[in-house]
């Protein structure tokens, strides 16, 4: 009872004015992110970092939230009625969501993905309200070598389970270690790296770097891009019938408890939870050859299981101090630019700000309910705009963005470098996220590995010594020998075969 009257709490003191006033602002530009394929969360979220500097923590943080659980929201709209995913956790929601639009059925494909957001979304706040503050107190028993572990874990977790190859997600993570060292030594204060640039002896910014690869990248990408048709010019009838909900009570059931699931373990994502849902869907169905011609079952599970692994996502973050890809990276940023460090004492020193979010996120599912349904013509006619109005307007708040950090031109610099950079990455398939960890954690990595050599007299063996910290290692390192010892499995079949014939 204690964990739902603090939950309570924080819905009452995310109900402020100003704090309502952010998550709006937040929810719907999150959806409209969602809605126009090409920018994403991580993007919007860039180029609102330099706000940091002037919002109230609290409200900027339920505004970056709103943004990433709204994005899920809008993602739908498009793979439904587009047949384009607005975000990558919706690509699987085509296959069916747009099938119903070509059926005339649209309406209850959009009504069914937002109730089922909507549920799925409060079932996982509920898990996240109960389970961060548990992981937590788990977490005060972390020392600097279980910290250095964990993080190492979660670095190779993002790095295994990258979309691209694992060898080029590595090399990444790797370069945006790299990126964090430069600057000032943080114990001796002896300058690294930085061929005696004046700019460069602050160390290379977060904001920055992340405006450039998500947001000018990503114009970039998309300048080329057509757009597609959008199939009805109407929406009708978007509460689902009896018989759709028959349908898709059980499938929503379980993509609750799957996504919530899936997003509480650190490293997986939401594209995964979709995925998973959908299998599941389609393997229990009675009828699994209507999956893909129309199925609303097919929109249900992967959509609720979206919303919820979306919300359960953060509990590594929050409760560990664990970011586990691009947008928690962002996130983890944000509040240590307001010097709000996330791990085990974040809940304990800012429980506040921990039960805000948090009950900012139940009146934000809230608002997204009551905002998408009604604003359905409104985003048709968002996806009609031409991308050619779009981009100046999104290069020009990227420049904007990168100055006004540190009223450096500097910064300008290197948001359009590591934009033209990011360009180059996603052309040769290297995913920006590990990069974005690395450049985030590194720092970080690096203070606990010397703080537990300082704790051990200068020997390693303390990493595997300390139970905790050995099995994150260990967990580490089976991780980045799995792909050699599959493919020395599957080199000893084919020698097999060969023999045999």
């Amino acid at each position: 009872m204690d964990t739902l009257n603090l939950l309570l709490q924080g819905v009452l003191t995310a109900a402020s004015p100003e704090n309502l006033f952010y998550g709006f602002a937040g929810v719907l530009l999150g959806t409209l992110v969602g809605v126009l394929p090409g920018l994403g969360p991580a993007g919007a979220i860039a180029l609102l970092l330099p706000l940091a500097l002037h919002a109230p923590p609290l409200a900027y943080m339920i505004m970056l939230f709103g943004i990433t659980y709204g994005a899920q929201y809008g993602g739908s709209t498009t793979s439904i009625l587009v047949n384009i995913p607005g975000e990558a956790s919706s690509v699987i929601t085509c296959l069916d969501g747009y099938a119903m639009a070509r059926q005339g059925r649209a309406g209850p494909a959009l009504g069914i993905a937002a109730f089922g957001s909507f549920i799925g979304g409060m079932i996982a706040l509920v898990g996240l309200a109960f389970l961060a503050p548990a992981l937590a107190e788990f977490g005060l028993h972390f020392g600097p070598p279980e910290y250095a572990a964990l993080m190492l874990f979660g670095l190779t977790a993002l790095v295994y389970l990258a979309h691209g190859p694992m060898d080029k997600a590595l090399l990444m993570a790797l370069v945006g270690a790299l990126l964090a060292s430069v600057g000032l030594d943080p114990v001796s204060g002896a300058p690294r790296f930085t061929f005696n640039f004046l700019v460069l002896r602050d160390g290379i910014g977060l904001t920055p770097v992340v405006i450039g690869l998500f947001g000018v990248s990503e114009v970039l990408l998309n300048l080329d891009a057509k757009a597609g048709e959008v199939f009805q010019d109407k929406v009708r009838g978007l509460l689902p019938s009896a018989q759709d909900w028959k349908e898709s009570a059980a499938p929503i059931a379980r993509g609750s408890l799957l996504g919530f699931l899936i997003g509480a373990i650190p490293g997986l994502n939401v594209v995964i939870a979709t995925f998973a849902s959908y299998a599941l869907e389609k393997k229990l169905s009675k009828h699994p050859e209507r999956f893909g011609q129309g199925a609303i079952a097919g929109v249900a599970g992967p959509e609720t299981a979206n919303n919820a692994a979306s919300c359960s996502g953060w509990i590594p973050l929050l409760s560990l101090g664990l970011p586990t890809g691009s947008v928690t990276s962002l996130i983890f940023g944000a509040l240590m630019m307001h010097g709000l460090a996330p791990g085990p004492l974040f809940i304990q020193n800012s429980p506040q700000l921990f039960w805000g979010i948090l009950g900012s996120m139940v009146l934000g599912n809230a608002m997204l309910l009551i905002l998408n349904l009604p604003l359905i013509g409104l985003w048709i006619k968002v996806l009609r705009l031409p991308y050619f109005y779009l981009f100046p307007l999104i290069i020009l708040f990227s420049i904007i963005g990168g100055y006004t950090v540190s009223g450096n031109i500097g910064d300008v610099v290197i948001v359009i470098l590591f934009g033209l950079i990011g360009y180059g990455m996603r052309k040769f398939a290297y995913e920006p996220a590990p990069l974005v960890l690395g450049l985030v954690i590194g720092p970080l990595l690096e203070t606990a590995i010397r703080r537990s050599l300082i704790m051990s007299h200068g020997s390693a063996m303390i990493f595997l010594n300390r139970p905790i910290a050995a099995l994150f290692v260990a967990l580490a390192l089976l991780m980045l020998a799995s792909p050699l010892l599959l493919r020395r499995r599957l080199g000893r079949e084919i020698v097999d075969k060969l023999e045999e014939s």
